[in-house]
């Protein structure tokens, strides 16, 4: 099967427990430290087997083949999607059956990556995330005063709307958010508000 690495943790003598999110699940896993291992690291997309054993509740990790990004030597994209993926692994704590949606996601998001901006690639990923979870405001109402947003619009954690008199934080002008989160566009944000925006996200899923 097929999976995103979300967490990796040593354990003894190099071993490693391995979070893995599939199509429909999330696994945890042992794998053993050996030299004829592939490597593997938080992020990667991986072809993997289970072997289920009685003396464990979780599966050992076995014939790992990494599946590798076209972007995989680019530093700069590589470690923005890590950033991203590790937030998987919070976001997904103590779950284990998902829908397909996450893994479809991943999937559709690496190959944007090829040619497009990666900050830009993973907030247009998170907004879709917001929107299959319900929790995408379009609303434009204040989660503080509950009063509708007319003309500026400040964003916090998990992008919730807000007065900027209410948060003090960042404005923008709304027609940017209306686009943003109805057309899934980011062409009116420059790299400035990209960057805060980008920042906000890494706050959590």
């Amino acid at each position: 099967m097929q999976g995103y690495i979300l967490d990796t943790k040593p354990v003894k003598d190099d071993d490693l427990i391995v979070t893995i999110l599939t199509e429909n699940k999330i696994y945890t896993t042992y794998r053993f430290y050996g030299a004829k291992h592939s490597n593997i690291n938080v992020g990667y997309k991986i072809d993997f087997e289970l072997e289920n054993t009685l003396r464990s509740d979780i599966g050992r990790l076995r014939d790992v083949m990494q599946l590798n990004y076209q972007w995989i030597l680019d530093a700069k994209k590589m470690y923005c999607w890590q950033r991203f993926i590790k937030l998987f692994y919070s976001h997904f704590r103590d779950i284990e059956d998902i829908d397909n949606f996450y893994f479809k996601l991943l999937d559709a998001l690496s190959h944007l990556m090829i040619k497009q901006n990666e900050r830009r690639s993973i907030i247009q990923a998170y907004l879709k995330l917001l929107e299959h979870e319900g929790r995408l405001h379009t609303d434009y109402n204040c989660f503080l005063c509950d009063i509708e947003i007319e003309d500026k619009i400040s964003l916090v954690r998990s992008f919730v709307p807000a007065h900027p008199q209410c948060t003090f934080a960042k404005k923008f002008d709304l027609y940017k958010v209306k686009e943003m989160f109805e057309e899934n566009s980011l062409i009116s944000f420059d790299e400035e508000e990209i960057d805060y925006l980008w920042n906000i996200l890494l706050q959590g899923l």
